[in-house]
This record gives structure tokens, C-alpha cells and sequence, in this order.
């Protein structure tokens, strides 16, 4: 019953300090927009087309080109003829302006997500289940809707099991379920990496662990499907937000390595298939193959002739902007013709069999989205093939290893490729940081040292990816492809940022670590003035930016301020006292 969800959700609640609070202080739907922005329901009219029939919860804003956009999106394109049940997901803009309540609460959150799992506000994720079934009674002949999840979450595993567990039972009750499903996310606990979550759904609990930037790449900490005492059923999920890699790939096997070099220098992709499924589970593997690395520009897993950014896309007066596309319809054979990089897959299946050697294409020879499979590009891998990784993925075919078991080899050996890769920027950029001998109290903390391209090429020739990687090939090519592209950029801004933080903490720690007392005690009263600004603006600045301060740090610091403070004359102390900030 009710009783024992709430009962589970409660257990499963975050036990940091400020979280529980947090949680009680929660007002209705704050739970439910933690994990959710609202629940559509699109469906189609003969004289409208397709329209959005329901929002869920009936205060959730979407505008007017939201609505537009997700109406399209939540449609298989009319020739992917899919009939029954399909899952797939899409992703669209924003549209700017909108508050978000909550934001401070959910940003904490976000600080502890690696960083390909923090989500971009200015996008929406759409996880859809679209039904379509004969039904004579209907005027067009066909039953056609789709039950929508919009979240700015890219957890897509979490959603298409919720999809599944929620989607058939709503065909059949309709509105009054949807209410159920939508209060019983609304007792989640708060989506916290790192802890072992419990989420009631319609009888069912998912139990389920968000990954931690802390978390060694690579590794999943495994969700134990513990014996519930009472009645529910629980199920484990043993990840958030991974798709069937292997599955995703199967196509276009021959050619991982040269995929995962486009995805790295944020080539333009195009991923033609024949259903949205298909297209938007293979551009989600695409994006996931240069992890833990973020993939900085667009992606679109499903991408269709009405979407807001058509125009933009697919202009030929400029050249074709660092985005991976997803689509299933035969006009963007035709309009996407100049994108230089096109990967064209027919229906995933699983291989029963070793799939054949496809070679790379020629472009021009893409004239239709019924050309056969492959990669249509003219580009030219920098590093030699690893025909290793081939032979023990085809050995798995043929000994008919199951398909997570191929997925958990491949996604290691993409990450063992881009770790290679990234290490020596990794350490070339530590490089760059200043001294500690260096961090005066009574001076400005130091800023980084320039990032040099040259410098950093001269660190390859004896820390390079040699150290880690066997592969031979034009490794320099490819990092100065690299350091043009928006992923270098996106990597070293996040990297600046955090040891920018880094100084400013070091600098805070070297402040408390003075007898400041003694200090003002040698100086006039409008030098310590100044100085209590100037440290009140410190503790501010600590946790407005979330430095990598110790508490004791910032107590510490706030006994120093308190203590001058004393030391001064009573007139002084009651200004000082009440200017807060």
C-alpha cells in the first residue's frame, strides 16, 4: 500500500547534513521537479495533426515552441512504420527566461555528478513510449499516442525502465493513473550521487545508484536487489544512464576507432537509421564513447524537418556546425548530402552472426537513406587500427557471449583510448599550476600559467600516450585537431575553474593560518577595517563559488574576523558587526 512506498522512499533519503532539511522543507512537486520537469501526453488529431493532450503536473510551463517541438519529436517519422510499442528519447532547446526554483539545492547536487552526467540547463531531454496499434473504431484506422517524460536529467536507463513499468498501464486507465505515477515521484528522495536510492513507482521500487565524479572511471558500484519485507517488488538497475554499446555499434563494428576520433575532435555526424529507436540510442552511444570525457557541443538523438533548429542545421552557406544528428527521414538524404561524415544503419539486430567487413564510403555515393550501411566519409584516421579490440569483440559473436558482456569489453576499451589521450594534457595542465611557496596571504593569489600548444607538444615525445596506449599512429595530428575543437575547449575551461578555485583556497588557508589579531593590532583602524571587508568578502566568495575549503577553514577564518573585530573600539564593533557582508 501507499503506507509502506512512502515508508521506503523515507529510508532511502540522503543522510547528509544539509540534505534532510532540505528535503523537509520541500514544498509539493519540489521532489518531482528534482528528477522531472512534467509528463506529456501527445497524441493526434485529424484536423490538428499531432498535439499535446495533457501536461502533468497542470502548473508545468512549457512555451509555445517547447510544445511544438515536442509534439514533432514524440512521432516516429511516418515511414519508420513502427507498429506496437517503441521507446526512444530526444533532446531539444530551451527556451530562455524561465527561474527555476530549487536551482541552489539541485546545483549542489550537480557538483558531485561527473562531469558528463551534469546537465545542461539550456536543453531538455524527452524520453518517449509511442503506441501504435490497429483499432478500427478510429476514424484514421490506427490507436497513435505517446506518453513523454521531459526532464533536464540525462538518465535514460532510469526513464525508459520507468517508461516501461508506467506506459502500457496508462494505454489501458488513462488520466487518474498518471496522477498516481506523478505523486509518487513527487516522494522520491532527492536525486544525490553516490548513495543507493530507493524510488516507489506504481508498486514497483527501482532501486538505483547516480555515479560520483569520485567514482574510478570505468567502475559500477553494483545495486544489490535486497528482499523486501513487505509485499513490493524491487528491481535493481545497474546504471543510470548507459545504452547497449555493442548493440548500438554492431552496424558500423569495423569502425569504432574512427568513430571515436570524429566524437573526440567534434566532428559533424549525421546518424541515418530507420526508426527513431535506433537513431537515438546509437547518437547517445557516439556521445558516450569519448567518456569520461564530456562531449561539449549539440547532439540531437532524434532530430526531425520541424525541429526549431532545422534552418540552422542544414544551411549549405556555412559549413556544417560540430553537432551529431540522429534522423529517419529520407529528405535529410537529400539535405544533409554535404555533411561530411554520415553513418548510415539498417535495423539494429543483435548478431547472430560475425558481421562483414563494411569498407568506409565514398560520399557521393549516398544519394538515398536506402543505400546500404556503413560510413560515408573521406576522413582519415590518425591512429592505426586496432585489430585486437576486433578479434575479441568477433570471438564474442561466435561463442555467443552475451551482448553486456561485449558492451562492458567495448565501453573499456573506449575508455582506456581516451584516457590515453587525455593523460598528458591532463598532466601538462597540472603543469601550469603555481607553487604553493609561492601563495602569499597579504598578496593576491597567483594567477595559472598560459596554456602553450608548443610546450605541450614538447611534454608528448616522453609523456605521451605511449606510456599507456600501443597504438602507433599520428598522435601529434590528432591532439592539434584536438585543441581547436569545442571538446578541448569545454575539458580546459572546467579544468581552469577548478584549479583557479584550488588557488583561491589555498590562499584562504594561508590567511588562517596568520596571527591576524597581531597584525591589526600593528596597523591603523582603516587597514583593519579594510581587512574585515576584505575577509567577509572571502567567506562569501567560499561559498557562493563552493571553493574546496574545509569547514574548519571557514570557522577558523570567522573566529579571526570575530577576534579583530573585539580588539577594536565598541563604535567600530557596531558597524562592523551589523554589516553582515
Amino acid at each position: 500500500g501507499p503506507g509502506g512506498t512512502e515508508a521506503a522512499a523515507e529510508d532511502a533519503a540522503p543522510a547528509e547534513p544539509e540534505s534532510p532539511d532540505q528535503c523537509l522543507s520541500l514544498l509539493p512537486w519540489d521532489r518531482f521537479s528534482a528528477w522531472l520537469h512534467c509528463v506529456c501526453v501527445v497524441g493526434f488529431d485529424l484536423e490538428l495533426g499531432q498535439a499535446v493532450e495533457v501536461i502533468y503536473p497542470p502548473h508545468s510551463k512549457l512555451t509555445d515552441k517547447e510544445k511544438t517541438n515536442i509534439c514533432y519529436l514524440s512521432f516516429p517519422d511516418s515511414n519508420s512504420g513502427c507498429l506496437g510499442d517503441t521507446q526512444f528519447c530526444f533532446r531539444f532547446r530551451r527556451s530562455p527566461g524561465r527561474k527555476v526554483s530549487l536551482s541552489c539545492f539541485l546545483d549542489q547536487l550537480d557538483r558531485d555528478l561527473p562531469v558528463y552526467l551534469k546537465k545542461d540547463s539550456a536543453y531538455y531531454y524527452g524520453y518517449v513510449y509511442f503506441r501504435q496499434v490497429r483499432d478500427k473504431s478510429l476514424k484514421r484506422g490506427y490507436f497513435q499516442k505517446s506518453l513523454v517524460l521531459i526532464s533536464k536529467l540525462p538518465y535514460v536507463h532510469l526513464f525508459r525502465t520507468m517508461l516501461k513499468q508506467i506506459a502500457p498501464e496508462y494505454f489501458e486507465k488513462s488520466e487518474a493513473f498518471l496522477e498516481a505515477v506523478c505523486s509518487d515521484v513527487d516522494r522520491w528522495p532527492p536525486p544525490v550521487p553516490g548513495k543507493v536510492l530507493q524510488l516507489p513507482i506504481v508498486g514497483v521500487i527501482m532501486k538505483l545508484r547516480i555515479p560520483t565524479y569520485r567514482d574510478k572511471p570505468g567502475t559500477t558500484p553494483i545495486v544489490q536487489n535486497m528482499h523486501q519485507a513487505d509485499a513490493q517488488i524491487s528491481m535493481a538497475l545497474p546504471t543510470v544512464h548507459e545504452v547497449d554499446l555493442f548493440r548500438c555499434f554492431c552496424p558500423v563494428f569495423f569502425h569504432i576507432q574512427m568513430l571515436w576520433e570524429l566524437v573526440l575532435l567534434g566532428e559533424p555526424l549525421v546518424v541515418m537509421a530507420p526508426s527513431p529507436a535506433e537513431s537515438s540510442e546509437t547518437v547517445l552511444a557516439l556521445v558516450s564513447c569519448i567518456s569520461p570525457l564530456k562531449y561539449c557541443s549539440d547532439f540531437r538523438p532524434y532530430f526531425t524537418i520541424h525541429d526549431s533548429e532545422f534552418k540552422e542545421y542544414t544551411t549549405r552557406t556555412q559549413a556544417p556546425p560540430s553537432v551529431i544528428l540522429g534522423v529517419t527521414n529520407p529528405f535529410f538524404a537529400k539535405t544533409l548530402q554535404h555533411w561530411p561524415h554520415i553513418i548510415r544503419i539498417g535495423d539494429i539486430k543483435l548478431p547472430g552472426e560475425v558481421p562483414k567487413q563494411v569498407k568506409v564510403k565514398k560520399l557521393k555515393n549516398l544519394k538515398t537513406l536506402d543505400s546500404k550501411p556503413g560510413v560515408y566519409t573521406s576522413y582519415k584516421p590518425y591512429l592505426n587500427k586496432d585489430e585486437e579490440i576486433v578479434k575479441q569483440l568477433q570471438k564474442g559473436v561466435q561463442q555467443k557471449r552475451p551482448t553486456e558482456a561485449q558492451s562492458v569489453i567495448l565501453r573499456r576499451y573506449f575508455l582506456e583510448l581516451t584516457e590515453s589521450f587525455i593523460i598528458p594534457l591532463e598532466r601538462y595542465v597540472a603543469s601550469l599550476m603555481p607553487l604553493q611557496k609561492c601563495i602569499s596571504p597579504w598578496k593576491s593569489p597567483p594567477q595559472l600559467r598560459q596554456f602553450s600548444q608548443d610546450d605541450f607538444m614538447k611534454t608528448l615525445e616522453k609523456a605521451g600516450p605511449q606510456l599507456t596506449s600501443g597504438l602507433k599512429g599520428d598522435w601529434i595530428g590528432l591532439y592539434r585537431h584536438f585543441l581547436k575543437s569545442p571538446n578541448f575547449d569545454g575539458w580546459f575551461r572546467s579544468r581552469q575553474k577548478e584549479m583557479t578555485q584550488k588557488l583561491e583556497a589555498l590562499h584562504l588557508e594561508a590567511l588562517c593560518n596568520e596571527n591576524l589579531v597581531f597584525w591589526s593590532q600593528k596597523h591603523t583602524e582603516v587597514e583593519t577595517v579594510d581587512l574585515v571587508l576584505k575577509l567577509k568578502n572571502k567567506l562569501l566568495q567560499a561559498d557562493r563559488e563552493h571553493l574546496p575549503v574545509k569547514t574548519e577553514t571557514l570557522k577558523k577564518l570567522q573566529t579571526h574576523i570575530n577576534d579583530i573585530i573585539l580588539a577594536l573600539p565598541d563604535d567600530l564593533q557596531d558597524i562592523l558587526l551589523k554589516t553582515g557582508t
